[in-house]
């Protein structure tokens, strides 16, 4: 039944319009990170990174080597615009953005992600039917059909991602808009450098304006793909999404996930009508039509593959309630989660080594291990704490010396006090990571994070 369902034909041209977008969004990402100079940063001037565990094999590509490495990734996005050899193509992008997605921690956000997991969708849809260099090159691959699952799959992937976004904003420094003040302090400095006109440098600053936009973007990511998907609503909640993700380009700089995003928004609309807008002589495709036969073959392995992947999306971002503490404080089950903008956290945390020969204790410097950014972001993560304990550990093995590493850190969240944040009395060295549980050293979270602790 579910495989009669998905496979059932469909007009092609709303996952042809999103090859386009899709291919040129990730040329402009690829370049742009090297023109911006973020690769620089994050790949070329560090000593080591922060990958994802199990990745550390990766790091024989840092250096200036990481720029072929997103040059060609640009180029390959160009080529899956084109629809240029696309089958080859993508999958090349996919395995090369995986890659370079698990090779770092510190510039983690969900967008990085998302575009992961839409690179893999691309490698098995057959996007390039149609305006499409491999059309020119292969003529008999030119169709006017795909099938339900094309569309299916992205907006199921879409309203996960906003559906989880939302609920993930229930908590009171959201809400309360403590967040969003912290973040729309840098605009009301810009419209005070650049407009000059307080009344406006004024509203930015005050907690009512934050609080507005902390429900709209509760409402937002709660609504918009349900709005999107009924006729009634569709045009408004377009136009509100255009609105909603330009204005949070413009205040919050976060790359190219609004285009992203209201890029998706295409399979929300009919088919028919996204062929009239783009491609107006593009031949119709009429449901029952005879002219192409639906393959069989797999058809009923795909559908378990396809529901299996759903379920897994919908546990992800719920699989923090089967961990011991606060996600907001522990960060576990907090990536592959959709919890996107939701606190800032600073913290002072430092690095102990005990030489276990003969028990001098030296405080670690930073400086001579990291970038600036990784300092910031090693101090309020714990997996990054643990991480780079280990690394601690392996590299004072190499110079003869056994080692013992304590940490000292309080946490901050929103600007609130700082808490205790890491058991001070636990070598770190001396622990294993535990994957899909809670890390004993980490202290319990705070009743509430805007009180402080009383005086014991």
């Amino acid at each position: 039944m579910l495989s009669n369902i998905l496979f059932q034909r469909i007009d092609n041209s709303q996952i042809i319009i999103f090859r386009i977008f899709f291919g040129l969004l990730m040329a402009v990402e690829c370049w742009g990170s090297i023109g911006t100079g973020w690769v620089t940063e994050t790949f070329v001037e560090t000593k080591f990174s922060f990958t994802f565990i199990g990745f550390e094999w990766t790091r024989f590509l840092l250096g200036e080597t990481m720029y072929y490495v997103y040059g060609f990734l640009g180029l390959m996005g160009i080529f899956i615009m084109l629809g240029a050899f696309y089958r080859i193509t993508t999958v090349i992008f996919a395995l090369g953005w995986s890659l370079v997605y698990f090779m770092q921690k510190e510039h983690y956000n969900n967008h990085y992600y998302l575009v992961m997991l839409i690179a893999w969708f691309m490698v098995f849809i057959p996007a390039n039917r149609y305006k499409a260099v491999d059309v020119w090159l292969w003529p008999q691959i030119r169709s006017n059909y795909s099938y339900l699952w094309t569309r299916l799959i992205f907006i199921l992937q879409l309203l996960i991602v906003y559906t989880f976004a939302a609920l993930a904003k229930l908590y009171p420094g959201w809400m309360n808009g403590d967040f969003l003040m912290i973040r729309y302090r840098s605009v009301a400095r810009w419209a005070h450098e650049n407009i000059a006109w307080e009344p406006l440098t004024e509203m930015f600053r005050t907690r009512e304006f934050a609080q507005v936009f902390s429900w709209l973007g509760f409402g937002f990511d709660l609504l918009i793909v349900p709005l999107l998907l009924w006729k009634r609503t569709r045009v408004f909640a377009f136009f509100a999404a255009l609105f909603f993700h330009i204005f949070n380009s413009a205040t919050l700089h976060i790359g190219i996930f609004p285009y992203f995003a209201l890029a998706l928004a295409i399979f929300c609309f009919p088919a028919e009508s996204m062929r009239k807008l783009f491609f107006p002589r593009k031949t119709s495709f009429v449901p029952g039509s005879t002219e192409f036969q639906p393959r069989h073959k797999n058809q009923v392995f795909f559908s378990f593959v396809f529901s299996v992947y759903i379920i897994w999306q919908i546990y992800l971002p719920l699989r923090h309630w089967h961990i011991p503490g606060d996600v907001l404080w522990t960060e576990e089950g907090h990536r592959l989660s959709w919890r996107m903008m939701l606190r800032t956290k600073s913290a002072t945390t430092q690095f102990f080594m005990v030489d276990k020969a003969t028990g001098e204790r030296n405080s670690v410097n930073l400086n001579e291990y990291m970038t600036g950014l990784q300092r910031n972001r090693v101090v309020t993560r714990p997996d990054m704490i643990w991480y780079f304990v280990q690394y601690l550990k392996k590299d004072q093995l190499k110079k003869g010396k056994e080692i013992e590493v304590y940490v000292h850190s309080r946490l901050s969240i929103n600007r609130g006090p700082y808490h205790n944040y890491i058991d001070s009395s636990v070598d770190l060295a001396d622990t294993k990571w535990e994957y899909f549980g809670h890390q004993d050293w980490i202290l319990p979270e705070p009743e509430d994070y805007s009180k402080k602790e009383p005086i014991r």
